[in-house]
């Protein structure tokens, strides 16, 4: 079965290997499909596992999702199509070699993942308290044989979600995200090979996070000497890697000057 979508954001979006496609939308349901309207799962038990890079902030977190509900956001986002270009995304020719779709879901979905994985974040980063709630708006990337996301940080964010009658994105004020939370919805169990997450230690250290479906991997961005760079290595033959950012918000602080090399 079908759900209705629309567009509720038309931004610039720019293409893998450079250029830009002027008015690529943001989608929402107009209804969420009761698939993605979660409820709580305490037989899950979430665990948190620190990772060791030089001292950076960087962690996984498992069980957010059951494996029927990483199935259900592959199969919605693909009714809502993936194309080339990411919508409000900058990347220089060559680093962002994938396919996308940005849509804008509700509590009804986020709600649940924040509630599963609150008490594992940090209260805090840099003096800014974390803000009781994910961001609506999620960035969902499709890996096929052969793509990669190349070595980059990324940046800071304001929170989304649906104005009052859901016909258009609206941005949170007073808040900015500094962790990425990245949502891995298929695995090796599913026929993905390789498409593991790399991360670089600022003292050399380099730590490969291959993807686990259900789970999740958190690291610190913005536009900070703390952010992590990291890369989506290649995906093989077989089926295609499927993985959701979703950002995680705290209270704004001072802005941050933008360093080289960050992809937004």
């Amino acid at each position: 079965m079908d759900y209705p979508h629309h567009t509720v954001a038309e931004l610039h979006g720019s293409l893998p290997m450079g250029g830009v496609v002027a008015r690529t939308p943001v989608h929402a349901f107009q209804h969420l499909p009761p698939e993605l309207r979660l409820r709580q799962r305490p037989e899950l038990r979430q665990q948190r596992r620190d990772l060791d890079l030089d001292g950076q902030l960087a962690f996984e977190i498992t069980n957010v999702l059951t494996a029927d509900e990483a199935d259900a956001l592959v199969r919605w986002s693909e009714q809502l199509g993936y194309r080339a270009e990411a919508p409000g995304i900058t990347t220089p020719p060559g680093m962002r070699m994938n396919k996308t779709v940005h849509w804008v879901a509700d509590h009804a979905l986020l709600g649940p993942i924040y509630e599963r994985i609150a008490a594992l974040l940090p209260a805090e980063i840099g003096g800014a308290a974390l803000h009781p709630a994910l961001s609506h708006r999620i960035n969902m990337y499709r890996y096929d044989a052969g793509d990669v996301f190349n070595r980059h940080l990324d940046g800071d964010w304001p929170g989304y979600s649906l104005g009052p009658d859901g016909s258009r994105m609206e941005a949170w004020d007073g808040l900015r995200s500094r962790l990425t939370m990245l949502l891995y919805l298929n695995d090796a169990g599913d026929g993905v090979k390789g498409g593991s997450t790399r991360l670089y230690g600022r003292g050399g250290s380099v730590v490969d996070v291959p993807p686990r479906k259900g789970s999740a991997l958190f690291f610190r961005h913005g536009f900070s000497l703390d952010s992590v760079s990291h890369a989506g290595s290649r995906v093989g033959a077989g089926t295609p890697k499927y993985v959701a950012r979703i950002n995680v918000m705290y209270a704004q602080g001072a802005p941050l000057r933008r360093p080289a090399g960050v992809a937004d």
